[in-house]
C-alpha cells in the first residue's frame, strides 16, 4: 500500500468517525432529552443541523427517536465503507446494497455501544473526582448516561449509598459487544473496518 492510499484511508476513517460520532451523539441527545441549552449540546446541534435540516421534512422525530439522525448515521457509516472500498481498491470488494446497509447499521450500533461504555467510565470517574460538579460536560455525561443507568438502578436494592448498577451496565455492554461482533462476522463484515468493533 502506497503512502497516498494509507493517508487517504486514515483521513476517511478518522474524519468519517468524527462526523459519525457527532450524528450519533445528536441522536443520543434527543433520546436522553438532555438540556439543549448546555453549550456542548448546542455545539453538537450546530455541527449537525446543516446535514439534518434537509431530512427533517421526510423523517421527523417521533417520541424519543430522531429518525433523521438515525438514518443519517447509517448513511454516513455506509458512505465511509464505500469510500474505504474505493480507496483500498482490490483489497476487498463491496457487497450487495442490502449487506452494505446492514454493515452500516452494525457500525452505528458498535459506535453507540462504545459511546455509552466511555460515557459510563467518565461518569464513574467524575463521581469520584468531582462529585456535584456543575460543569457542562459533567452535566451532559450525567444526562446521557442516566436513561441507561436508571433501569439497572431499579433492579438493585438500596445498598447504603453504594451504586452497583454500573457493574450490571458494563456486563450488558460487554454482552452486546460480543453479540454484535459475532453478527458482524456472520454477515461478512471485515474485522476492524468499522469504528467500535
Amino acid at each position: 500500500m502506497g503512502a497516498g492510499t494509507e493517508i487517504s484511508l486514515y483521513l476517511i476513517r478518522n474524519v468519517g468517525a468524527l462526523l459519525l460520532l457527532m450524528v450519533v451523539l445528536r441522536a443520543v441527545l434527543h433520546v436522553s432529552r438532555v438540556n439543549f441549552y448546555n453549550p456542548l449540546s448546542q455545539l453538537v446541534v450546530r455541527l449537525t443541523n446543516p446535514l439534518l435540516t434537509p431530512l427533517r421534512p421526510l423523517l421527523p422525530a417521533r417520541g424519543r427517536i430522531d429518525w433523521a439522525a438515525v438514518v443519517l448515521a447509517v448513511a454516513v457509516q455506509t458512505l465511509i465503507l464505500v469510500a474505504i472500498a474505493s480507496v483500498a481498491g482490490d483489497r476487498w470488494a463491496l457487497p450487495d446494497p442490502i449487506t452494505l446497509l446492514l454493515w452500516g447499521v452494525i457500525g452505528v450500533l458498535g459506535l453507540l455501544i462504545n459511546l455509552y461504555f466511555f460515557m459510563l467510565i467518565a461518569m464513574i470517574v467524575v463521581s469520584w473526582v468531582a462529585p456535584g460538579s456543575r460543569h457542562p460536560a459533567v452535566e451532559l455525561i450525567w444526562q446521557v448516561s442516566e436513561p441507561v443507568m436508571g433501569p439497572f438502578r431499579a433492579l438493585l436494592p438500596n445498598l447504603g449509598g453504594i451504586d452497583f448498577s454500573p457493574i450490571l451496565v458494563f456486563i450488558s455492554i460487554n454482552v452486546a459487544q460480543i453479540g454484535l461482533r459475532h453478527l458482524a462476522l456472520a454477515v461478512g463484515l471485515p474485522p476492524g473496518l468499522v469504528f467500535g468493533l
